[in-house]
């Protein structure tokens, strides 16, 4: 009875001397007047598999799409604006799998995905299986805008383009020769039994896996967030298959109170994780930051998945995040200031 007296002054000794814990105020990041930030694919993208000249050509090629962007939201135009242009430049590349850089299907076609997504209003528009929309980014928008439909496909959403006026190209004109000897190898290996799910991925150029597809996420100087995604899918795909990349929540997302996402890796672990709404989702209701949400999304749940690939992001501060669990990936971050940020490689690389 005397020690467990002893035993409750001293726990009332020790309850009056502590002090309560002060509280503290979470700080808020600078906003930024408008940013926008970019992505051209990633995967295993190595530097001694990029030749110099190559190496340059990517970067000449991303500094091109996000000031062009850039100059967009300058002037003060929309963040819609500016992922549609920012993505056309991107799409007119062969350097990426999008629109003039698709890769092939089992068939030997090109059929093209994308979407786009308004942070304003929640109001998006996608398409899936194109195979003449010269810029598929374009007539993601006009399903936005001018339909009462958010995903259209195949000859339907073609049908859309023509009504829309969006420019439409002779399905040669996608015809790049990397990509088509690309398809023929994986055809070849096939053959002979030795072809794996990650022979979809190989990139001609660098020599080894690459996912493909271009994204924009913006903030324009009106607080507005937009996002938006392209691609041509995955080499030697079949039975018209359709990745992530034009899926709402899985390879686009944009919203005001939370942030701008566009995907890019492998499709599948994409749409079963939906990737994009999940980093919004973890801002919205854990409270988490940009770069808290996007390193769990990225690094553990889709990882634990098996998923590999990343994603661009800008909350509605202004603040970048490239998340990807990949070798590298292609992206490219301006702020308000006219700072560039290039990106290829990991961590580990120059």
């Amino acid at each position: 009875m005397k020690t467990l007296s002893v035993l409750l002054l001293s726990l009332l000794v020790i309850a009056c001397n502590t002090k309560p814990k002060e509280e503290t105020t979470p700080e808020i990041p600078k906003q930024q007047e408008f940013a926008i930030i970019i992505h051209g694919g990633a995967g295993t993208i190595l530097k001694k598999n990029m030749t110099d000249s190559l190496e340059r050509a990517y970067k000449a090629a991303l500094t091109e799409a996000i000031q062009t962007g850039y100059k967009i939201l300058q002037d003060g135009g929309s963040s819609l604006e500016a992922v549609q242009h920012t993505i056309n430049v991107m799409e007119n590349s062969p350097l990426f799998n999008s629109a003039k850089g698709a890769v092939f299907t089992h068939e030997g076609k090109n059929e093209l995905d994308a979407s786009i997504m308004d942070g304003a209003t929640l109001n998006a528009g996608a398409i899936a299986g194109v195979t003449t929309v010269k810029n598929p980014i374009n007539l993601a928008y006009e399903v936005m805008v001018n339909s009462d439909h958010v995903f259209l496909s195949g000859q339907g959403a073609e049908t859309f383009a023509k009504e829309r006026g969006v420019e439409l190209v002779d399905p040669s004109y996608f015809f790049t020769q990397n990509r088509y000897d690309a398809l023929q190898r994986i055809l070849e290996r096939e053959k002979q039994d030795s072809v794996s799910a990650s022979s979809a991925f190989i990139d001609p150029f660098i020599k080894d896996e690459k996912f493909g597809t271009v994204g924009c996420v913006a903030l324009d100087k009106n607080g507005n967030l937009a996002a938006g995604t392209s691609t041509g899918g995955m080499t030697n795909k079949k039975y018209n298959r359709i990745g992530d990349s034009p899926i709402i929540g899985s390879g686009t997302y944009a919203n005001n109170a939370t942030c701008g996402v566009s995907s890019t890796g492998w499709g599948e672990y994409f749409i079963r994780g939906q990737v994009a709404y999940d980093i919004s989702a973890q801002m919205e209701y854990a409270g988490k930051s940009l770069t808290e949400a996007t390193n769990n999304v990225i690094q553990e749940k889709l990882t634990k998945m098996g998923g590999t690939g990343g994603i661009v992001a800008l909350d509605h501060y202004g603040n970048p995040s490239m998340e990807f669990n990949t070798e590298g990936m292609y992206s490219a971050y301006m702020n308000d200031q006219g700072e560039l940020i290039l990106g290829i490689y990991g961590e580990n690389e120059d």
